[in-house]
């Protein structure tokens, strides 16, 4: 199996660990930390000797709360880096869900289109091209799907209700199945079934539990867990209200557990900040692997 995107195909016969690269001042755990170009291009680099496979690069924050950011403002923030992260050898992954955006980034190298909104934005009513008009324009991109109910402002005030898993799926089944009549291939289209985004910590861990059936829809799959409220609810650990430095502190452990747990249940790629202790949990696992009775 493997992820097609614009430059490579990422072969999916072991896990991969997308590192995070959050080129905005805002977000929830590392922001500001990498929002000028140079510091952001040292972390790239960083993070693919710590053993990233792939690199995401965003530049608008979307923590719950967050309030939406100007076009002009995220590609002001955004293509600078990118300009410099597609030279690096590996695949550039793009967080972003507007379609003006995607377009910039494609125009500019990216091989991955990141979207929160699975490709909804806009919504019909505001006019004009679409996420998935755009993804579906390009021959050969990449694609992840994400399940978010509501959006970052709403989302955690108003979180779903029911059970969880199925009403994920179904919604990640009917996005993939419209790229796909689109004209896009099953092999660009990751979903990610969305921890945090309009989730109890209940409903995340119920996700994390029943995890494999997402994998009945055939794609492959992208999680991201890393430094969570929901981690800092299973793990008490007094943080919601911490420093970033020592959100971090506290949840690395968590994040890396968490990150196994879903590779362990079918995940293809982990999106992570703490790249070598995830790349560490995922290389004893393996150990273990090789040496268990066929």
């Amino acid at each position: 199996m493997f992820w097609q995107t614009s430059r490579f195909q990422i072969d999916l016969n072991r896990p991969k660990v997308m590192g995070i690269v959050n080129v905005t001042p805002d977000s929830f755990s590392d922001g500001g930390r990498f929002n000028d170009v140079a510091l952001a291009l040292v972390h790239c680099e960083e993070l693919l000797a710590q053993g990233a496979d792939i690199l995401d690069l965003g530049a608008e924050s979307t923590r719950p709360g967050a309030q939406a950011l100007p076009l002009e403002q995220e590609l002001q923030r955004l293509m600078p880096v990118l300009a410099e992260a597609v030279k690096l050898g590996v695949p550039i992954s793009v967080d972003t869900y507007k379609p003006e955006v995607m377009q910039a980034a494609l125009d500019a190298g990216a091989d991955i289109i990141n979207d929160i909104w699975a490709l909804r934005y806009p919504p019909q009513r505001l006019g004009g091209p679409s996420g998935a008009d755009v993804v579906a324009a390009h021959p050969t991109c990449g694609v992840c799907l994400m399940h978010m109910h509501r959006d970052p402002q709403s989302m955690q005030a108003l979180p779903m209700a029911g059970d969880v898993p199925p009403q994920v799926v179904t919604f990640l089944e009917q996005r993939s199945q419209y790229l796909k009549a689109m004209g896009v291939s099953s092999d660009r289209i990751f979903v990610d079934p969305g921890i945090g985004f309009g989730k109890t910590p209940e409903q995340n861990f119920s996700l994390l539990a029943d995890q494999r059936d997402l994998l009945t829809l055939g794609h492959g799959l992208l999680v991201g867990w890393s430094r969570k409220r929901s981690l800092g609810w299973a793990l008490d650990d007094g943080a919601e209200h911490a420093s970033a430095a020592v959100v971090a502190q506290r949840r690395t452990v968590g994040s890396a557990v968490a990150a196994l747990l879903a590779v362990q249940r079918g995940a293809h790629v982990v999106r992570v900040h703490d790249v070598r202790e995830t790349v560490d949990a995922i290389r004893v696992w393996q150990a273990v692997q090789s040496q268990a009775a066929p």
